[in-house]
This record gives C-alpha cells, structure tokens and sequence, in this order.
C-alpha cells in the first residue's frame, strides 16, 4: 500500500510540473541558436551588473508638512569677515515680533587680515566652484546630504604665513539663539546699544572714509551645526566700491530634518537673494551703510531621508531581467529562423521554377516532369 501510495504522490507531482523535459534526441542545436544565446548571456551579465551598480546606491526622499513647532529657538551660525577694525564695526540681531534688539553676546570679534593666502585663496576657489555647479546642477544636493557627517569644520584654515601685517579687518563668528519668526540680523557701523524705542549704533565717532564693508562669508547656515554641508552663502566675497554701501541679503529659511546612513540631525536649507547700492541720500538712494541679512522662517518643514532598495525588490527586479531576455531573444531567434525559412523557400521555388523540359513538338515546359511509374524503369 505504500508503495502504491508513493507512486500515485509521485504521478500527482508529475502532473504537476510546470517545466516538462524534453529529450536530447529531440534537441537539435543550431549555429544561429549559439550565437543568440551568447549575445542572450553577455547581456543578461550586463544588465546585472548594472542592477547590482543601481541596488548598492541610495537616493534622497524629500517629505513636506507643516512646521508646527513655534516655541524652540533658532540657532544662527556666523562667520563673516569684515574689511573693518573690530573697534568700528558692530552686529546684532532685530526680532520683528518682539520689536527689540536680540542679545547678539555668543559672537566673537576677532582682528584679522582681510587678505588670504594662497592656500585659503584656493580652498575658496574650489567653494566658489561647488557653489556655481549646485546652481546648475540640483542633483549635487543629493550628494552633500549623503556625505554630510561629523567632521571638522568646512571652513577656511589658519592662517600659516606669520604675516607681521596689522589687521585691518574683523572676523565676526559665533552663533547666536532667537525666535523662529522674522528677523534681521545685521552689521554696521559702531557698537549696538540699547534703546527702548528700537536700538541704535555709536557711528558718529567713526569717520565716513574709514568705511569699508567689503566682505567674506565663510559660513552661514541656521540650526544644528553639520560641517559637511555647504549652505548657499558660504564662500561669498563682495568688494565695496564706494565708502557708503549696503548689502542685502533676503533669505528664507525652510526647517530640514535630514536622516541618513551616517547622521540624523534638525538643520534648515536656506535660498537667497542678494542686492547692493551705494547709498546717495542726494541721489534718493537711502539707507545705512552696511551688511543687512534680513530672514523669514517658511511655515513647511521637509524631510530629507536616504532611502535603500530593498533586497527581495533586487531579486525580482533580477529575476525579470534574465527571464525576459530569455524570452526576447527566443522569440526573436524564432521569428528570424522563419523570415528566413521564408525567403529561402521562395529561393528554391524560383530555381525550379527556372528549369526548361523539352517537349517532341519542340516547345519547352519550365514545369518539371511528373515522376511516374514508367519514368523509373
């Protein structure tokens, strides 16, 4: 009984099978069949390199929804460089929706030498290029987030020359903390002091030729510090041609949290645009000499995640490439050997078509001769 039981499991299975063999003595091998299954093969090889090249990267996924976090601070990162004394030269912060000047006490003020050298020069040469490429290309973006990471910082190294120039310039850095709403943080002439009807600055003291607002932005960004992130405005030189100039900068800043394979942290994107004049009260050109950053916090928050193929989608991704390249090239090779079966056929027809018989009555037939019984003896 049980081994009739196992001969009928085992009648059942083959029944059942979906790949049925097919004897060798009825496969018939062909050199065009060699052929496409060679190109079949070389390119299924290729393709799954490729497939595997396309598993092993990663892409960014971007995610918006409304920002509903309205209490925390903002953190500001600043490091500017101004082409002033430090003793002439002052930066602060105007909340809009309190009105009043923002404490700006975590900045340092540092005298410097406004030239760099050739070592600096370069590096910045090389953040002006990454800049001008990212407006180009979009996709970059991608690539700093993936290589985003706790490092040392992005920006421009010490100075190495011992130069015994004086300074003649001051290099504002720090970080400073305010509210997530619109502000303007700004740096002009003379030192803030408290008012309680806005704020002011001690300019009267400092002479109008000594003005000089020429600037280098080594890195400004908003939020958590990340080094391997390049904001837009970092590596930004503008030379002032007169004494008495503004520059503007308009920023909105969108609030980021950004997850990858090597860091999870809050940050913000920010775009830009910027404007300079000369001002010329005579002229109608009004304002204040200076460097004016005037920002506004996006009400959407985005989500920057990098996301990974999964495996079982590589392996039907996988599977659907060789099958139907099998597929493909069979049915190709089987409607080639009929085009071809095709034209051969109406070949021969034609040669035999061709062929005269002579007839006693010295007609000719192009049909050939019946084969009879008589004919074969």
């Amino acid at each position: 009984m049980r081994r009739l039981n196992r001969k009928k499991t085992l009648n059942l299975m083959k029944e059942l099978d979906a790949f049925p063999k097919v004897p060798e003595s009825y496969v018939e091998t062909s050199a065009s069949g060699g052929t496409v299954s060679l190109i079949a093969f070389t390119t299924i090889a290729f393709l799954t390199i490729m497939e595997f090249m396309v598993y092993r990267d990663t892409w960014m996924k971007y995610e918006y929804e409304v920002d509903k976090d309205f209490t925390s601070k903002l953190r500001i990162n600043i490091d500017i460089t101004v082409a002033m004394r430090c003793q002439y030269v002052g930066a602060d912060v105007l909340d809009l929706a309190e009105t009043m000047v923002a404490s700006a006490d975590g900045l340092i003020y540092e005298p410097v030498v406004f030239d760099l050298t050739p070592q600096q020069k370069e590096l910045q040469r090389m953040l002006q290029l990454i800049q001008s490429r990212l407006q180009e290309e979009h996709s970059l973006q991608d690539v700093i987030f993936k290589s985003a990471f706790k490092s040392p910082s992005t920006a421009l190294p010490p100075r190495e020359d011992n130069s015994l120039q004086s300074p003649d310039a001051c290099r504002i850095h720090g970080h400073l903390y305010v509210n997530k709403v619109a502000g303007n943080f700004h740096i002009t002439v003379g030192k803030a002091i408290p008012h309680p009807r806005g704020h002011a600055h001690l300019a009267a003291l400092v002479s109008h030729e000594s003005y000089n607002f020429s600037h280098r932005i080594d890195h400004l960004s908003f939020g958590e510090l990340i080094p391997g992130i390049i904001n837009p405005l970092d590596g930004t030189e503008k030379i002032a041609s007169d004494h008495n100039q503004m520059f503007q900068y308009f920023i909105t800043v969108v609030p980021t949290k950004l997850h990858t394979y090597k860091i999870s942290a809050e940050t913000h994107q920010f775009s830009v645009t910027e404007r300079e004049r000369v001002i010329n009260h005579a002229a109608g050109s009004h304002g204040v000499s200076g460097i004016f950053m005037k920002y506004d916090i996006s009400s959407l928050m985005v989500t920057v995640t990098e996301e990974h193929m999964p495996f079982w989608q590589f392996l039907v991704r996988l599977c659907g490439i060789i099958g139907g390249i099998f597929s493909t090239t069979g049915i190709l090779h089987g409607f080639g050997r009929f085009v071809a079966e095709i034209i051969f056929c109406r070949f021969r027809l034609g040669s035999h078509r061709s062929t005269s018989v002579p007839l006693p009555d010295g007609h000719t037939s192009n049909h050939l001769p019946l084969i009879t019984d008589n004919s074969t003896h």
